[in-house]
């Protein structure tokens, strides 16, 4: 079974930065294409980024492209998300998914096509 666990939230100033990681456990990190959700109080959950099985093809949504990054340490099993230049607009609880199933794309960004989900890490952003 696969598990994942986030860390690295925290409040930090518009302008400033932080990274989120998320250690796998269950299976290597190599096996499933990887990603980052976001859902700020009263909206619903998006897509962040996400990397290939590989790591050789990365995508992010609009609104954090250019300031965040995801990579991933396969020696480690950890998925990382570097978030720089961050807004207020970017407070929200970020989650770390994998996807099990097949057919993975730079377009896949639904909800429901990602399996697994952590329990998710705040990020606060002040102003």
């Amino acid at each position: 079974q696969v598990q994942l666990v986030e860390s690295g939230g925290g409040l930090v100033q518009a302008g400033g930065s932080l990274r989120l990681s998320c250690v796998v456990s269950g299976r290597t990190i190599s096996a499933y294409p990887m990603g980052w959700f976001r859902q700020a109080p009263g909206k619903e959950r998006e897509f962040v980024a996400a990397i290939s099985r590989s790591g050789g093809s990365t995508t992010a949504a609009d609104s954090v492209k250019g300031r965040f990054t995801i990579f991933k340490d396969n020696a480690k099993n950890t998925v990382y998300l570097q978030m720089n230049s961050l807004k207020p607009e970017d407070t929200a609880v970020y989650y770390c998914v994998a996807k099990i199933g097949p057919l993975w794309t730079a377009q896949t960004r639904g909800v429901d096509e990602y399996d697994c989900w952590g329990q998710g890490t705040q990020v606060t952003v002040s102003s």
